[in-house]
């Protein structure tokens, strides 16, 4: 099969000033859209474009021989669209950050939370063909420049052929009543916790704590995405708020969050301290909290994303008597966090999430196995 032809730019070929050029990849089936653009981001001295494709074939095409920082992605494109393609453009581009920029990603909107779940680092809506100048030219440059500032995205790896056999389901302490779940996610993770929560028995109760990593401007909405799946009350975590039966929680996109007791209360706490894994929000310290708070009462569940973050938070949670679950990796986009759980072997069981959800049945009173 031949290679595609590139619309590629002739400018690729000088080298990189260290720490100083990002490198950006324009992605977009319209040629006077790529044309804006390109004038847009030579703007700035910082940006320099390296290639400028019509379709994500081309793309990936590309991307096999070249590096390339930020990648720039409309949605709407004949053949593969932009969400499909998103998967395989980071599998192939290896550390690079993708900025969906299409007319679909108002912010907060169901299209942009999609494209965030399935990995995007940010998204912005295409403005009219007559808007594309100032305010919108400002913006684009500037979030192009953070993410290509940012250290490169932990690489995604593929799936293997093989999936690996997953350990044997440990033996759960099931007398011991269930106080808390948490729940930690990143690329894949929105509709894995839409499957588990779908499948969770009404009559558990306990609070749920949720980490799910995606930028603070798309939270609200997430919280509202997830309120018309259950019959729990859904809020974005704020400090002080106390700790009830029968709600959710979820980390806002800029803090880590941490469950502290305050005598016979449980409340919610955020912290912004950095972490080792360099996430935020991050589900080490949500856990760890869990861990010191609730102790054997304690459930975390590890759901699928890139990277290790949660690893070392649910091994305290494990120390303290809690228990852990991590997603099967035949239901995940990236087997990263669920399988650096699953390896150390702090898994009770590494299942798909309704089976997750199914097995903390087993902690209601009476349940017969």
């Amino acid at each position: 099969m031949s290679q595609p032809q590139l619309d590629i730019s002739s400018r690729e070929a000088a080298p990189l000033p260290s720490g100083r050029t990002v490198r950006v990849m324009l992605v977009d089936d319209s040629l006077v859209v790529r044309s804006i653009l390109e004038r847009i981001v030579d703007q700035r001295p910082q940006l320099r474009i390296c290639a400028s494709v019509a379709s994500a074939q081309e793309a990936l095409a590309y991307l096999a021989g070249e590096p390339v920082d930020v990648i720039v992605l409309d949605v709407e494109m004949p053949g593969m669209n932009g969400l499909d393609a998103l998967p395989h453009l980071l599998e192939r581009a290896q550390g690079a950050r993708i900025l969906i920029l299409s007319s679909n990603c108002d912010e907060g909107g169901p299209a942009a939370i999609d494209a965030l779940a399935l990995g995007a680092s940010d998204t912005l809506a295409k403005p009219g063909r007559g808007s594309f100048s100032g305010r919108f030219a400002d913006v684009l440059t500037e979030r192009i420049l953070t993410l290509g500032q940012q250290p490169p995205a932990a690489p995604v790896i593929a799936r293997p052929h093989q999936i690996p056999a997953p350990p044997p389901v440990m033996a759960l302490d099931t007398d011991q009543p269930l106080e808390c779940i948490a729940v930690a996610a990143s690329t894949g993770g929105i509709p894995a916790f839409a499957n588990f929560i779908a499948h969770l028995d009404r009559r558990i109760t306990a609070p749920i704590l949720l980490t799910q990593h995606l930028p603070d401007a798309f939270m609200e909405f997430y919280a509202r995405q997830i309120a018309t799946m259950t019959q729990r009350r859904v809020r974005v975590a704020a400090a002080g708020m106390i700790v009830e039966r029968g709600h959710v929680y979820l980390a806002p996109g800029d803090a880590h969050l941490v469950v502290i007791a305050n005598g016979r209360r449980r409340e919610i706490a955020l912290d912004r301290h950095p972490t080792e894994n360099g996430c935020c929000p991050s589900a080490d310290p949500m856990f760890a909290s869990v861990a010191e708070v609730y102790g054997k009462g304690g459930v975390g569940i590890v759901l699928s994303g890139m990277g290790r973050d949660g690893a070392n938070g649910a091994a305290r949670l494990k120390a303290a008597g809690g228990t852990v679950f991590a997603q099967a990796p035949e239901s995940c986009v990236i087997w990263g966090m669920p399988g650096a759980v699953s390896k150390t072997g702090i898994a009770a069981a590494t299942l798909n999430p309704d089976a997750i959800a199914l097995m903390l049945g087993s902690f209601l009173p009476g349940h017969k196995p």
